[in-house]
């Protein structure tokens, strides 16, 4: 049985300002930095295999705090990017319904494109890492998107608001993914 745990990166200024980040690539802040710490002391706690990262330095710092307490290989694959908001990235919800009260930004990666990417990521993973515990460090929205696909449209999920340096767990038995717990900060001081 192959087992991931899907982390969120900590938080960035952005995230703490309410703003759009996507694929503009914002690093963490110190807030960011600690529930990394946090989220990596809670981790050693399991046996992991391998941690998978997407490429943006917010994700990249996450899973290298994170590795730094469990001392494992971490491979960075593209598929886990963030969505691309277009040209929406860097505003504010307010700023963003004034611009654009449909949410149709322009230039914005799809949800179909973000659902076909993070599928085809998890594919990779379970071909590369079959039978194997492996983390993955993403997004809020590449793993939303990511959750929502294989729960069937499950309503919790999808109406769910996934914190920074959340957990979510999924696992494949019987050729299924399914989504054992999601959203998880308990292990976080302010969660």
């Amino acid at each position: 049985m192959t087992a991931v745990c899907l982390v969120r990166h900590g938080e960035t200024d952005w995230n703490a300002q309410k703003k759009l980040q996507g694929k503009t690539d914002i690093p963490l802040n110190a807030t960011g930095e600690r529930q990394a710490k946090e989220t990596g002391e809670y981790l050693k706690s399991f046996e992991w295999d391998v941690i998978v990262s997407s490429p943006m330095k917010r994700a990249r710092k996450t899973a290298d705090i994170i590795n730094g307490f469990l001392n494992l290989p971490v491979v960075v694959m593209e598929d886990f990017k963030e969505r691309s908001y277009g040209d929406a990235e860097g505003m504010s919800l307010p700023e963003r319904s004034e611009r654009y009260p449909d949410k149709n930004y322009p230039n914005m990666e799809t949800a179909e494109e973000l659902t076909d990417r993070m599928l085809a990521g998890l594919v990779k993973v379970q071909e590369r890492f079959p039978d194997q515990k492996v983390l993955i460090v993403a997004h809020g929205a590449a793993i939303h998107a990511l959750l929502s696909a294989i729960s069937d449209g499950d309503t919790d999920i999808q109406n769910a608001k996934l914190v920074n340096a959340c957990l979510s767990n999924i696992e494949r038995i019987e050729n299924k993914w399914r989504v054992k717990d999601y959203n998880v900060s308990s292990h976080l001081s302010e969660s």
